[in-house]
């Protein structure tokens, strides 16, 4: 099951750097010794078993957008699942950016009327933090305006904070096809194990696909934090040739076990009890793994 996804915005906007920490395993500072997209990169990036992420990396040059637009419109902007444009919060043209970004629009109204579309305003870190709020809100209102009559759905992002799994996560979570029914029964699963919360994360690039929880919690981004964390735990496993597993985190008000839970995927388990045994909990998700490897199946 291929999903076409199109990452488009101008020359050093970001989007190679980021394709390249959630996809290839590279940490922010390694993303300066990346160099500029020639024209368009593609890359097929298995998820979850049988979907496969049909990546477009397009080049932001000038002349290679104007080439999109005049001579490969066809090939480039048909049959997408998913665009995602990138803006730089500092570029010193807006009003070049927002031209591209509205004959991305055009092709993508006349070749794949029925694609999501996502706008990062991208390198949130380099303003001033007070500043933060009022800029990207100003931003993402324009862009709305200038999007109608279609939808669209803004993040703001940096390579350096959890932001930029929340927007990823938000991003694959609606190309899976069975999505609903998974978290029904995470659901179920979380009620079962009288936890506090359920997470699942997809098994390589540890991104959110589902949660459920029984209690409510003050912060929103918790997953994508746990996200950066055990990802750049996992890769520090990796380079000193060891592989992660499962990881049991005791707190003084709460114990949070993470342990794989299908073939693509890790659950994280998290108790209000610091006390609660490991065996317990571990031989919860050992019996929910069958049931979970038949619904990855059933896509």
């Amino acid at each position: 099951m291929k999903k076409k996804v199109l990452l488009m915005g101008k020359s050093g906007s970001g989007k190679t750097s980021m394709r390249s920490i959630i996809f290839s395993n590279y940490i922010a500072r390694d993303t300066r010794r990346l160099g500029a997209t020639i024209d368009v990169e593609h890359s097929n990036v298995k998820f979850l078993g049988n979907l496969v992420l049909n990546l477009w990396d397009c080049g932001g040059q000038e002349a290679f957008m104007e080439n999109y637009f005049a001579s490969q419109k066809d090939r480039i902007f048909k049959n997408v699942e998913v665009l995602i444009y990138v803006f730089d919060v500092e570029s010193r043209d807006w009003g070049s950016d927002l031209h591209y970004y509205q004959s991305c629009l055009d092709a993508i109204r006349t070749n794949s009327q029925d694609a999501r579309i996502f706008c990062l305003i991208h390198k949130m870190d380099l303003l001033p933090e007070h500043q933060r709020d009022q800029i990207y809100n100003e931003r993402l209102k324009e862009l709305r305006k200038r999007s109608e009559p279609l939808q669209i759905q803004g993040f703001r992002t940096s390579i350096w904070d959890e932001t930029l799994y929340a927007a990823w996560s938000q991003i694959v979570h609606c190309l899976i096809p069975n999505i609903r029914m998974l978290e029904t029964n995470l659901d179920r699963f979380c009620r079962t194990c009288e936890a506090d919360e359920v997470v699942l994360f997809e098994r390589t690039t540890f991104l959110v696909i589902a949660n459920a929880a029984t209690i409510r919690h003050q912060d929103l981004h918790r997953f994508e934090k746990i996200s950066n964390i055990i990802k750049q735990f996992n890769l520090g496993c990796s380079r000193s040739q060891t592989r992660f597993r499962s990881m049991e985190i005791r707190g003084s008000t709460f114990t949070a076990f993470i342990d794989v839970l299908t073939n693509n995927t890790y659950a994280m388990v998290v108790m209000s009890d610091p006390n609660i045994q490991s065996a317990a909990t571990l031989l919860n998700i050992a019996a929910a793994k069958k049931h979970f490897v038949k619904l990855e199946a059933t896509r």
